[in-house]
């Protein structure tokens, strides 16, 4: 049985130490400026004490917290709280509910609000982090009215989202406006991707090792494999039995073997508006495994590279599922907030 521990700020009643500079000009010599008590909106505490100090040289006075609070009438453990309800699942009026049973009575909107507080930490959190091995994947979210493309960027080290994207990723150029900051910026040399072919032309460009999630191409050439089974002629049914092979043990000259294999395979013309013929189907099945054969074993060379990119999708399939309970996002700064929120997980 899997238990999952919740970090939540401390709170405390009172100040424990007295500030040892000025916030505005570092001075030393600070002299208390009074007190007073502060109502707070927490599940253990109501009040806390709040002291006022003055700057002997700038004469700037300022206010020193306790520890877990803030200007805010709602202590820090009790945002990240209700930031931390709505990602298990909670909606905004169920937060509101659980929290009043408590004693604590906060607005939907404030639940909102100290959803939206977490998200944005959490994405300022990872704008500087490096990440290594980044998995890509797009997907369609609901909101404001429609389905729209997002492109999702995983950390593969750290299993948790460093962006999202208004992208449509089977655009080329619209995938390298996105990913090419973040690798400026964060250092990224490996990519983890399904094949489609804008994803190929992306890692040549930004000169990145690219490794193709094994679960889509096993898949979607098991299914050419079974197709061209039926029509292609006897004779040639071996050639497809190498192939499955091939991709089973991955050798480093498959795409030599491959390429020998294309030339095997007798080629015939065909007028322009005919379609292609059995063997030119499988031709062009060993055509692109043998362009692309590298990319399917990055991971045999390349320490940490996993072989799929299954950590990506499950993060979509999470980000997916709490799209559905919100019955859609209503505008672009709430779904990427909600989407970087459920793909945390309650682990943040």
């Amino acid at each position: 049985m899997s238990i999952v521990v919740l970090q939540l700020p401390d709170v405390k009643g009172e100040t424990e130490k007295r500030p040892v500079r000025c916030p505005s000009c570092q001075g030393e010599i600070l002299q208390r400026w009074g007190g007073q008590q502060k109502c707070l909106r927490d599940p253990q505490l109501s009040m806390v004490k709040v002291y006022r100090y003055r700057c002997c040289r700038c004469r700037h006075t300022f206010r020193q917290y306790p520890d877990g609070v803030d200007q805010a009438q709602q202590s820090l453990r009790l945002r990240k709280l209700a930031a931390l309800c709505w990602i298990l699942g909670l909606s905004y009026r169920g937060i509101t509910a659980v929290f009043s049973a408590f004693g604590v009575q906060i607005a939907r909107m404030t639940a909102w609000r100290d959803a939206q507080e977490l998200a944005t930490q959490l994405r300022r959190s990872c704008i500087w982090q490096p990440v290594r091995v980044l998995g890509l994947d797009g997907a369609y979210v609901r909101g404001w009215g429609k389905q729209r493309g997002v492109l999702v960027a995983v950390d593969l080290g750290t299993h948790q989202p460093v962006a999202l994207g208004y992208v449509n990723e089977r655009d080329p150029a619209a995938v390298r406006r996105f990913l090419e900051p973040l690798v400026k910026r964060l250092g990224i040399s490996v990519i983890v991707t399904d094949d489609l072919m804008s994803y190929h032309s992306v890692a040549e460009k930004l000169d990145l090792e690219h490794q193709v999630c094994q679960f889509h191409v096993r898949r979607w050439v098991g299914r050419a494999i079974h197709d061209l089974r039926q029509t292609v002629p006897k004779e040639w049914l071996w050639v497809l039995e190498e192939v499955k092979g091939l991709l089973a043990e991955l050798p480093l000259e498959g795409s030599r073997r491959l390429i020998e294999l294309y030339r095997q395979i007798p080629s015939r013309r065909r007028g322009p508006h005919k379609p292609l013929s059995a063997l030119q189907q499988l031709r062009d099945l060993l055509l692109r495994l043998s362009e692309h054969w590298n990319s399917y074993r990055t991971f045999d060379y390349q320490k940490e590279v996993p072989w799929t990119n299954n950590a990506t999708e499950q993060m979509i399939g999470r980000m997916k599922m709490r799209s559905r309970t919100v019955r859609g996002y209503k505008t672009p700064a709430g779904m990427l907030a909600g989407l970087m929120l459920a793909g945390m997980g309650p682990g943040c």
